[in-house]
């Protein structure tokens, strides 16, 4: 005996092998066995025999007329052998009837299934609405499919156009657009993002290194809504200085300057004097607002996107010639008055006033002149030289008694001996891109002065807060355990630094926390002991503690943003220099640094090579989407051995193979920039150990523009 019968949502036949009861055991064409219950069964029939029906019943079912045979079923309930008996008219046989139950039930946009073999016709307006909706689903296909065929050939289909970062970074799956670029990947073994560019939907690696930040910092844009340029409050004294700033010479931001005044009694007043926004920007308004959402200017190689808007960038920023409103710390220092006749800080005040902005140096051309000899010397043709005299014996003592507390805490001194690399893009008439990466080593004379002023700025100006009871943002860290730097509402030590309390308040026209902290000194300056009643941030804000933690991510993805695009820019330097050979140096575990560049790889031929070991390594390839460098080792150096033309345009790049404890920070650095270019969304660690801490401190927390970087357009950085 043969079965038709319902299993599973499909309708299916086989030979009975067995009955007991209410069920049967059933074999299927296939050969597999089954049981079926009597409720499920359809039909029962002698002849043909199961696999006969079912080929017989494939063909037929086939050649049904779904429409017409909508035409033909009544409009209440029926079984599918009474349809059967007015499709195909009277004593329709075995085999019909099976082709039109299977008919019926793999149609249920015309007939809706009842169960054990009854159905209903649909609704004429429904089948309408619901046949419309097939065909649409057809010419979608249709469309769809042509979209992978273009892209599978590499080309960019039109309606992709303008659809590009979307798809790749918002995407909605359920689009056309977004099905035929999945199936395209998956047949070319390609990501989105390469076939992106392989197609032309982005213009160039570059393009999408840029797309993929702004999709995810900057969603809306990076323009500025009008705003108006508020003009500074109160009526502001006029200080009897004349302050110079030491900047590179593409800075705009102009956050600080310096000044000495010789007194009276001969001793000296040193006045460091910060931009100050925050006489204009009031806690609350649209400008605060702006601020609060970027928190930081955003630097990478040939471009940045500032906190706040040019016109108040160029309202408040410390230009030469100009008389500028700013927060000024005044500390009067007697030049020998300390033990040994080391110089010794008598007292300080701090004042909001308007500052005449007598120059603004930059380091680029002054650093040949301004040398550790000359300012030894007090000798040597240049702008306030005997300002800057002053100024560099002040900064010795200030890192002398910073390397004490150091010390104290179990650390090493600061070591400035990796160096800085500036990358500098220039746009050539035709349109293409030239990229300088310039190198200059960290701790000349005008670095060392205007960290030193600024640490000095940033650890006073914390203290001043803590003693009036007013709330600021603070970095701290301790060095035993090598913690990172963190952030809070409350002074404590950074260890790192060697100061007893540190606020970022120096870079307000450039970093949020900096401008709230000003907010919070301007309260102190002009109120006093009862600051802490009108300062724009009271004791326990949650906005303050809410502003702290959106800071510290904001800022860890703007680094990453910027090694990426540092990284992108090495590789571009290798490609445009047709290098194929550079000199690097072992850090650990098969890291390697290379000489000329600030670029980190991995070889992992050199996993088990000591850490300083100089080798020779041949470039293999290079990729620029994902960042990846693929090198091989022509040749190891032992001690000295590195042939002299080796060495490249630097002579003093040997110092690259020195181990020190920065070199665990470089690697989780580059490490954490390979993620990021890789969609893994890796933070940059802000400090991996505690004398990479501090020594990242001395550049980072004494703010990057201290070591005369950050504020430029094309700010240099650390050797990753």
């Amino acid at each position: 005996m043969q079965l038709l019968f319902e299993e599973g949502g499909e309708i299916r036949a086989g030979t009975v092998l067995a009955q007991q009861g209410e069920a049967y055991q059933v074999e299927l064409p296939a050969g597999k066995r089954t049981k079926v219950k009597s409720r499920d069964v359809l039909l029962q029939f002698a002849q043909p025999s199961a696999i006969e029906m079912v080929r017989q019943t494939g063909d037929l079912a086939a050649e049904i007329d779904l429409d017409f045979l909508w035409e033909c079923a009544p409009a209440e309930e029926f079984g599918f052998a009474d349809l059967a008996s007015e499709y195909y008219g009277a004593g329709a046989d075995v085999v019909r009837q099976a082709a039109l139950a299977i008919a019926l039930h793999g149609s249920p946009v015309y007939f809706r299934r009842k169960g054990r073999g009854r159905y209903q016709r649909a609704p004429e307006d429904q089948l309408k609405a619901a046949l419309a909706a097939l065909e649409r689903k057809k010419q979608q296909a249709l469309v769809q499919a042509e979209y992978e065929a273009q892209l599978k050939a590499l080309t960019l289909p039109d309606a992709f156009r303008g659809k590009v970062l979307p798809l790749l970074f918002r995407p909605d799956k359920n689009s056309l657009e977004y099905k035929a670029m999945d199936a395209a990947c998956t047949a070319l073994g390609m990501s989105p993002m390469r076939l992106m560019v392989a197609v032309g939907g982005i213009a160039s690696p570059r393009a999408l290194h840029e797309a993929k930040f702004l999709a995810e910092c900057f969603p809306k844009g990076i323009g500025f809504p009008d705003v108006t340029v508020p003009e500074p409050s109160g009526d502001l004294p006029l200080a009897d200085v004349q302050a110079f700033s030491i900047d590179d010479v593409t800075t705009t931001e102009i956050d600080d300057a310096l000044s000495v005044t010789t007194l009276p009694d001969g001793k000296l007043r040193v006045g460091v004097h910060i931009a100050a926004p925050g006489l204009g920007i009031q806690r609350g308004d649209a400008l605060d607002a702006i601020a609060r959402q970027r928190l930081s200017t955003v630097y990478f190689p040939g471009d940045k996107i500032t906190m706040l808007p040019d016109a108040v960038v160029e309202r408040y920023t410390l230009q030469e010639g100009r008389t500028c409103p700013a927060v000024s710390l005044y500390v009067t220092v007697d030049m020998q008055g300390g033990d040994g006749g080391a110089p010794l800080i008598i007292g300080s005040e701090t004042r909001a006033e308007r500052v005449p902005i007598a120059a603004n140096l930059r380091h680029n051309l002054l650093e040949d002149v301004v040398t550790e000899a000359a300012l030894a010397a007090g000798t040597g043709d240049y702008p306030f030289r005997e300002a800057l005299t002053h100024l560099y014996h002040f900064a010795g003592h200030l890192h002398d008694e910073r390397q004490k507390a150091r010390l104290a805490s179990g650390l090493r001194p600061e070591s400035h001996n990796r160096a800085d690399y500036s990358f500098y893009i220039d746009t050539l008439d035709d349109g293409s891109e030239l990229v300088r990466i310039e190198q200059r080593k960290r701790g000349s004379p005008l670095d060392k002065i205007v960290a030193e002023l600024m640490i000095l700025a940033n650890s006073t100006w914390g203290k001043l807060l803590a003693d009036h009871g007013v709330p600021g943002i603070y970095r701290t860290q301790k060095a035993w355990g090598m913690h990172r730097t963190r952030m809070q509402t409350y002074p404590a030590p950074h260890e790192g630094l060697g100061v007893a309390q540190y606020a970022w308040s120096t870079s307000p026209l450039r970093r949020y926390v900096d401008l709230v902290n000003q907010w919070q000194i301007i309260a102190v300056a002009q109120h006093g002991v009862t600051a802490k009643l009108v300062a724009a941030f009271k004791p326990k804000d949650a906005d303050l503690l809410a502003a702290v933690a959106d800071f510290e991510g904001t800022y860890a993805a703007y680094a990453d943003h910027q090694s990426t695009m540092e990284r992108y820019w090495c590789l571009r330097w290798l490609a445009q220099e047709t290098r194929d050979r550079m000199l690097a140096s072992v850090l650990k575990e098969g890291a390697v640094r290379f000489a000329e560049i600030p670029l980190v790889t991995r070889v992992p031929e050199l996993a088990q090579a000591q850490r300083g070991t100089q080798v020779m390594l041949e470039i293999a390839t290079t990729d620029e989407i994902s960042l990846d460098v693929s090198c091989r080792v022509l040749e190891v150096y032992a001690g000295d051995a590195v042939p002299e033309d080796d060495l490249g345009a630097d002579e003093g790049m040997e110092e690259a193979a020195e181990a020190s404890a920065e070199d665990a920070a470089e690697i989780a650095a580059q490490e954490a920039a390979e993620a990021a270019a890789e969609g893994a969304g890796q933070e940059v660690p802000d400090e991996a150990a505690a004398d990479s801490d501090a020594d990242s401190d001395a550049d980072s927390d004494a703010d990057g523009e201290t070591q005369a970087s950050a504020a430029r357009d094309t700010p240099p950085s650390p050797a990753p």
